[in-house]
């Protein structure tokens, strides 16, 4: 979210804080209005063009409960296959572990109220009408019901007598779905081809020379935490300062931005990572879009996940930092001497990701976004584009972030295909490393990820792919963090991604920072490829075109898909904030 924004998700996002009982008597107050008249749907209408069918809702409660079809399910049973039943019946049972204050707040949003009129396209009131109001109001009651947060506690919740299926735009938007779901996998399991063949043909690195940039360095640190308020807006944040005991001075700085619902803890084993190698890290907190914000917005005391001016007050915030360190450099006897404020690099993830690239060279792209968010009429299962056109609120100025300060950027399932689009994506010359998890279902690596890797015209550019990856995996989880993923969300092998990303970082700063030849072989498809394991792959990619990219994409679909689907499905489903 970690994250960008809250998204349709297959789990809820726990949150360590209790919500104000206040709060819940007003979104109850709130969902009955809405929901009134007070009665639940009784049966649920498929439709097919001029064709309909009905169905009882206690039939399928019967179902769910018992296993059992009666005989207004039995004309339906027969044409599905026994496996897909039982994984029907799963999904009928399965409980999301959300509050109704949770995914009220959610709901309420902008991006909720963009998802809410798509899915009120498909299921709508039995006269005919758009379900949006209704569907809110069911999630909100059955989030606030003891049963919980279910399919058919929803479908119960429903506040009109009948519930109306669309089957036809409903396969339209599978349809969609499953082009997408082709075509990622495609790519995917190009990538990895193509890098594979790379790898086939590079030197492997003798045993005697080779490092181990995964493991921890030479050096001590000490951490120091500081409140910066930036001179030329209204804002104060913290950050977190890493500075090395007895390395050679002075040293690189390393800037780390975190998500959207995340925080400074979040990164923390990386910071630590690269302090023992003689990097001094800076992890500044950015307000606003940090877990605090997403801690708001349910409590009440926010209303979007994330204002506009995030998008401006992000790389505002590395910069003011930057101004911070090299006057602290100057002034304090503790950092006189230590850092080296021209070589600087930022590594950041998601919205963190957007921050690393916009700092790096690329500037908002309003015309792209322009083409991109007319969301009422694409039905995009992009959903981090519902975060970036968020940035159309913005006062239509000429922003230019980039520093020359900066001369290396990484950036971690980005969110970037339309804040910064073609255009100024292919505006940065500085080393690049972009890296993509394959079940990433916030910001698709196919849309977010490869294809921008296609756009820019760096001489020294990376494309880092982690199959089975998701948007979750490199996330520190802390017991100090407001909002943890649960396991399902965060994907397998949490702890080897966040060694990959450790090590791949080093060898990324040792070599662009401190021009460290010795650890190029770090960054070659042939390294990656002798650390790869099975339950989460890894390939580097050091070139791709788009006309390799539009090959891969239309190949035939892979035996076997590389990943998960790269999309969760279309269904009422819990919300979890993203980063």
């Amino acid at each position: 979210m970690n994250c960008l924004f809250p998204s349709l998700s297959t789990a809820a996002i726990r949150t360590r804080r209790s919500i104000a009982p206040r709060y819940l008597g007003w979104f109850a107050f709130t969902a009955v209005c809405t929901a009134a008249p007070a009665w639940g749907a009784e049966r649920i209408y498929v439709t097919y063009g001029p064709l309909e069918e009905s169905v009882p809702i206690e039939s399928l409660a019967l179902f769910a409960k018992e296993g059992k079809i009666d005989s207004n399910l039995d004309g339906f049973a027969q044409y599905v296959k026994k496996a897909q039943l039982a994984e029907i019946r799963s999904a009928l049972q399965a409980k999301a572990e959300i509050s109704n204050v949770t995914i009220a707040q959610f709901l309420y949003t902008p991006q909720g109220e963009v998802l809410l009129k798509r899915l009120g396209r498909v299921i709508q009131t039995k006269a005919r009408q758009p379900g949006f109001y209704a569907i809110r109001a069911a999630l909100i009651l059955a989030a606030s019901d003891s049963e919980g947060l279910t399919i058919l506690n929803v479908l119960r919740k429903f506040p009109t007598y009948g519930i109306r299926i669309d089957i036809a735009r409903g396969l339209a938007i599978g349809n969609e779905l499953t082009s997408l779901i082709n075509r990622s996998n495609q790519a995917i399991a190009g990538v990895a081809r193509l890098s594979e063949a790379q790898a086939a043909l590079e030197p492997a690195i003798p045993p005697a020379a080779m490092l181990q940039p995964q493991l921890p360095g030479p050096y001590t640190w000490k951490k120091t935490s500081v409140t910066l308020t930036s001179p030329n807006r209204p804002r104060t944040f913290d950050m977190d300062i890493y500075l090395p005991q007895g390395s050679p001075q002075p040293a690189p700085v390393v800037v780390i931005s975190h998500g959207l619902g995340s925080d400074r803890i979040s990164f923390q084993y990386l910071a630590k990572h690269l302090a023992s190698y003689g990097f001094a890290v800076a992890v500044p907190e950015h307000p606003g879009s940090n877990a605090q914000q997403i801690q708001n917005l349910v409590t009440g005391r926010a209303k979007d996940v994330a204002e506009p001016a995030e998008f401006v007050n992000r790389p505002l915030d590395i910069k003011d930092l930057l101004d911070y360190l090299t006057k602290l450099s100057i002034t304090d006897p503790t950092y006189q001497g230590q850092l080296d404020l021209q070589r600087v690099g930022v590594i950041g993830q998601s919205f963190g990701g957007y921050t690393a690239l916009a700092l790096a060279g690329a500037g908002i792209n309003f015309a792209q976004l322009d083409q991109d968010c007319r969301l009422d009429e694409n039905d995009t299962w992009n959903l981090s584009l519902l975060l970036q056109c968020g940035a159309r609120g913005l006062e239509r100025n000429q922003y230019n972030f980039g520093d020359p300060r900066v001369k290396a950027a990484i950036a971690v399932n980005p969110i970037v295909s339309s804040i910064l689009g073609e255009t100024n994506l292919s505006k940065i010359q500085i080393p690049v490393m972009v890296i993509a998890g394959s079940a990433d279902t916030v910001a698709p690596a196919l849309l977010e990820q490869i294809q921008p890797f296609t756009w820019l015209t760096s001489p020294n550019k990376y494309l880092v792919l982690m199959n089975n990856g998701t948007h979750f995996s490199t996330i520190e989880d802390s017991p100090q963090s407001l909002f943890i993923p649960p396991p399902e969300v965060i994907g397998p092998e949490p702890a080897l991604a966040r060694r990959y990303l450790s090590g791949l970082s080093l060898a990324f700063m040792e070599s662009y920072l401190n021009n460290k030849s010795n650890f190029r072989p770090y960054l070659e498809p042939s390294y990656a490829l002798s650390i790869s394991r099975d339950t989460l792959g890894l390939r580097i990619l050091r070139s791709l075109t788009p006309e390799q990219l539009q090959q891969f994409s239309s190949a035939p679909p892979p035996r076997r898909p590389v990943s998960p689907p790269p999309i969760a499905p279309l269904s009422p489903a819990p919300v979890a904030p993203v980063r």
